[in-house]
């Protein structure tokens, strides 16, 4: 397998991980062991995930690493829409954020589909 690094998957993931990265830091310094850590949390562990799935030996591996950072893409979707409801985000930031988290989801599948398929 090539590196993590070499994936289109993974560099959008890292770029969304990025972005609630600094997105959250205007967020309210009470919450930071709360829905910032969570946010952050979920969308480090997209990118986390396709890195170790590549590390592993396999196809079946790799899938199942790959299976993780789609529910952690899922977790990522809910609290942006939570940080949303709870006003710390604009309206412009969560639709920018939800689409490219919802792009990431699509790219999982389509890596999930091929996986299976070479198996």
């Amino acid at each position: 397998m090539k590196s993590f690094k070499d994936l289109k998957v993974w560099e959008k993931a890292h770029e969304v991980a990025l972005t609630v990265y600094k997105t959250t830091q205007a967020f309210p310094k009470d919450e930071l062991y709360g829905l910032t850590s969570q946010l952050r949390r979920a969308a480090s562990s997209v990118p986390a995930n396709i890195a170790e799935g590549c590390g592993r030996k396999g196809d079946a591996d790799m899938a199942r690493f790959i299976q993780m950072a789609m529910g952690s893409a899922s977790e990522l979707e809910y609290h942006l829409l939570l940080a949303r409801d709870l006003k710390f985000i604009s309206m412009t930031d969560y639709e920018r954020l939800e689409s490219e988290v919802i792009d990431v989801k699509k790219m999982l599948a389509s890596f999930i589909q091929k996986l299976r398929a070479d198996r």
